[in-house]
């Protein structure tokens, strides 16, 4: 009789080594997103921050040593990188140097060496201000709260749960003015919603069943009985209310059942940017 495929709790977790000259956290980012990719299999990280020399090198890699394991490094110093390479190669472990190539590709093409210093961060300039006070008015103007739907570079608007407070912080962080207008039975909208430039509005919805999850899991975490709020007949009247509201507002709208906040954030700014050139045309 043939064996039942074996499920997730049964595969052999990889072991993901991060390894950083700094705090690791440029590589443990990346490793998420890789670890996204591969959602039935289980993963380990490790992280080795901090590494000043080729012993604490071969440190990590000996831990990885003839293990499931791939070793992910940062390290901007090119001694670092080869001795790191050579150490991986001998103990044939899996490796994947994040920043050596990049810094290499843009050292070439610019004619520019790079500074190679370990936990160099972006300089305090205009783009970084900027980004600052897109997080700072996202905060403000969240949930529909004072007055910055003019002044927004985006707008959004969708029902109770459909991710508007995450997506207005991460595109205040990619610099963009994000307020957010919820649709709620019974709160009148404001009046500004009707008045400011329709192309940056963008409508956001989710399938019912998603939402009803999403609002009973909420419940519960609160402690609090369950309400109409999470009731699935509430929730279909409410997002037909916000459908309607969308087709008077003429703007595209994006359903984030099965999005992320990065990816719907990025069309997001997509739609935008392309109504906005549409409408300077």
């Amino acid at each position: 009789m043939a064996e039942p495929p074996q499920g997730q709790d049964d595969r052999e977790p990889v072991e993901l080594h991060i390894v950083s000259d700094s705090t690791g956290e440029t590589a443990a980012r990346l490793v998420l997103a890789l670890e996204a990719q591969f959602p039935d299999q289980p993963f380990v990280e490790f992280r080795h921050p901090r590494v000043e020399n080729v012993e604490d090198l071969h440190i990590a890699v000996q831990q990885a040593r003839g293990r499931p394991a791939v070793m992910v490094y940062t390290l901007v110093e090119p001694g670092l990188r080869d001795a790191m390479r050579q150490l991986c190669r001998r103990a044939r472990v899996h490796y994947c140097d994040l920043l050596g190539h990049p810094i290499d590709s843009i050292s070439r093409v610019a004619g520019v060496a790079a500074r190679m210093e370990p936990g160099a961060r972006a300089p305090l300039d205009s783009q970084y201000f900027k980004r600052i006070e897109a997080i700072e008015f996202a905060v403000k103007y969240d949930d529909g709260v004072g007055k910055g739907l003019d002044e927004a570079d985006v707008v959004l608007v969708g029902v109770s749960r459909t991710s508007k407070t995450p997506l207005s912080i991460y595109l205040g962080y990619l610099g963009h003015k994000a307020a957010n207008v919820p649709v709620v039975r019974g709160i009148e909208l404001p009046p500004e919603l009707f008045e400011i430039d329709r192309a940056k509005v963008v409508g956001l919805t989710i399938d019912a069943e998603r939402l009803l999850d999403i609002r009973t899991a909420r419940v519960r975490s609160m402690g609090a009985p369950r309400k109409r709020y999470a009731e699935l007949e509430v929730i279909y009247s409410e997002l037909e209310e916000a459908a309607a509201l969308h087709r008077r507002l003429g703007c595209p709208v994006i359903d984030v059942s099965e999005l992320s906040v990065e990816e719907t954030a990025m069309r997001i700014i997509r739609l935008v940017e392309k109504r906005k050139r549409a409408a300077a045309t």
